[in-house]
Formats: structure tokens, sequence, C-alpha cells
């Protein structure tokens, strides 16, 4: 069965960085498109990053410049990097993959 693990979550001041990872297991990322979502106490889960299995990249507006997603296919592990966090940005954090979803990490940023 797939599944989806992720870690690197914690508490930041704003301004600061956070590198989540999604290692994956019963499929490989280098075949799949690959998404991190979000989701705010209260809001809908939404779309942050995506890469397809080219490589080829894409995030939501408010984090253009600041995230970065990535993969290491030999790792089977997907990565998103987050820099000059805001408050804004605190949730948990969520790798997708195919069907499978990841239990979530929780990314807490303080003013």
């Amino acid at each position: 069965q797939v599944q989806l693990v992720e870690s690197g979550g914690g508490l930041v001041q704003a301004g600061g960085s956070l590198r989540l990872s999604c290692a994956a297991s019963g499929m490989s990322v280098s075949a799949y498109a690959m998404a991190w979502y979000r989701q705010a106490p209260g809001k809908q889960r939404e779309f942050v990053a995506g890469i397809t299995s080219g490589g080829a990249t894409s995030y939501v507006g408010s984090v253009k410049g600041r995230f970065t997603i990535s993969k290491d296919n030999a790792k089977n592990t997907v990565y998103l990097q987050m820099n000059s966090l805001k408050p804004e940005d605190t949730a948990v954090y969520y790798c997708q993959g195919t069907t499978a979803w990841g239990q979530g990490t929780q990314v807490t940023v303080s003013s």
C-alpha cells in the first residue's frame, strides 16, 4: 500500500526557514506528480506546490519566491523548502501523490 510520511515541521519565528520531507513507499516519486497542500484551522485544504514526474514545478501565488518543491528520486523523497516564513503560513502541511495522503506535519510561525 502507498504510504507518505511527512516530517520536518515545527515552531519557527517569522522570517525563519523549515525544510519538510515526504518519504514515499509503495510508489516511486519519479513516476508520479507529487504535491504539498496545507490546511489551517477552520480553513479548507489548499494546494501549495506541485512537481511533475519530469520535475516541472508550480506554486500558489502566496508562496512563490519563498518556497521550493524538489525531489530526490534515489531517496524516493519529496521536499518543501520554506524560507521567509510568515504567520499566515501556519498550517498542517500534507504530502499528496496518486490517491495517497500523508498524515501531515504541523508548521507554526510566530510573529
